[in-house]
């Protein structure tokens, strides 16, 4: 009860809090402006869905290279420092698709992203944390809960820059609608045309965002923000993670986190895939894509203001559950009602990552910021799965519904995936409140 009565966010620290607190909708942003790019690169680049899938296999591989690296230099210097380093690298890979549109090379727009993720590593493995520590340990999960229920705020933004100003206007998206591909039956001298003209239009909106981002560089540089507790580092880095990796909570709190990031991103990248096999094309779906984050927001909300009740591994456990169900929803059922309950997985996964990664870094102490970094490292999941499913998707060619596999697409059964992932992260909410609760580790 005592934890009721301790502020989420100190006033002291309210401004400091705020402007952290932005960096997860600019990453927000970047995640989901960047998921309907599978398609989009897919039809103007004419890939095949494995090869398409490299977008997220870039994108967050670019968090799996970079945030233990991110959380060294956390550790030696400080939160700030890091998130300036994290804006720069961002902004940096954000401007490099300027000279990969002029190259109209899919390996350069690979590592434009690669680049850019490696600034959002370095401001996840840093804000995660410095939001924990804005205030008392008692909140902290409930302070995280918060922050990140401005994420899918900057992801709405995304998804809406990716619907009015990309797939509105590329040529080869029009070309192919209504099921008429049109664009594969052009002449090579008028592809390249389109391609050139579409590529422009997927690289200005990523420039602009570098600019935005050098903006907010500069903001939170002139900000003084709270001072961390800083301890001697008389440890080692590898007697450091060691020492993490003996707690159970933590280590099975990564895998937890590995899983929920791949089940995320399968689930918002692959839901154009799946409305196109019941004949919305792209650009009508980011309306369905919009629905399932704004959602995913309502969910946020809804999980910061229970967290104040229920214990987190229960809640955990419960909404891991739910998901399931969804998820076995978008497989089995045919048509809009398959479609609606891939929308409806978002408000489950809406507690999911805060709360694994609050559950995982309790009582970690001054090792707080190297467990940061392997949950960070954990978002690799969303790399590696999209590529899995894709896989999956190019059964029997590189349409959608080239198969059927227990009775149903290829697109509908690859979301076994998802499924699977879920599984793992509600046996990890069990364990918290039961096993690891109990024994206190």
């Amino acid at each position: 009860m005592t934890a009721q009565k301790k502020p989420i966010v100190p006033t002291e620290v309210l401004l400091p809090f705020i402007l952290i607190t932005s960096l997860f909708a600019m990453w927000g942003f970047a995640n989901d402006i960047t998921n309907p790019m599978v398609s989009a690169f897919k039809k103007v680049l004419e890939l095949n869905n494995t090869q398409a899938s490299w977008v997220q296999m870039a994108f967050y591989g670019g968090y799996f290279t970079m945030a233990l690296p991110a959380a060294m230099f956390a550790k030696k210097y400080s939160y700030k420092k890091g998130i300036l380093l994290g804006l720069a690298l961002y902004a940096v890979g954000a401007i490099l698709f300027y000279p990969a549109a002029a190259y109209e090379q899919f390996g350069f727009f690979l590592m434009a992203l690669y680049i850019l993720t490696f600034g959002l590593a370095f401001l996840e493995t840093t804000a995660n944390p410095f939001i924990l520590s804005m205030g008392p340990p008692e909140t902290a999960t409930q302070r995280l809960n918060l922050a990140q229920a401005f994420n899918p705020i900057g992801a709405l933004a995304g998804l809406y820059v990716a619907q009015n100003f990309i797939l509105s206007s590329l040529q080869s998206d029009d070309l192919n609608a209504s099921g008429n591909p049109i664009y594969d039956t052009l002449s090579e001298s008028v592809k390249a045309t389109v391609r050139t003209s579409d590529l422009l239009v997927i690289r200005n909106p990523y420039v602009i965002l570098g600019l935005v981002i050098i903006g907010i560089l500069i903001l939170i540089a002139m900000v003084k923000m709270p001072q961390e507790k800083r301890e001697e580092d008389v440890d080692q880095i590898a007697t450091s993670i060691k020492r993490i990796f003996r707690n159970i909570k933590f280590r099975e709190g990564v895998l937890a986190q590995m899983f929920y990031v791949g089940a995320q991103i399968m689930c918002w990248t692959y839901i154009y895939q799946y409305a196109e096999t019941l004949g919305i094309d792209n650009r009508s779906a980011v309306p369905y894509a919009m629905s399932a984050l704004g959602i995913f927001l309502v969910g946020r909300w809804v999980c910061t203001f229970l967290l104040r009740f229920l214990d987190s591994g229960k809640l955990l456990m419960y909404f891991s559950i739910l998901a399931c169900v969804f998820t076995l929803g978008t497989m089995f059922l045919q048509g809009m009602s398959g479609l609606y309950s891939l929308v409806m997985v978002s408000f489950c996964m809406s507690l999911m990552f805060p709360t694994i990664y609050g559950i995982a870094l309790e009582d970690l102490g001054p090792d707080t910021k190297y467990g940061a970094a392997f949950l960070v490292m954990a978002i690799v999941g969303g790399a590696i799965m999209p590529l899995a499913q894709g896989v999956i998707l190019d059964i029997g060619g590189s349409g959608y519904e080239d198969v059927r596999i227990l009775g149903v697409p290829e697109v509908n059964f690859s979301f076994i995936l998802p499924l699977c992932c879920f599984v793992f992260v509600g046996i990890y909410g069990f364990r918290v409140f039961t096993k690891h609760i109990a024994q206190g580790s």
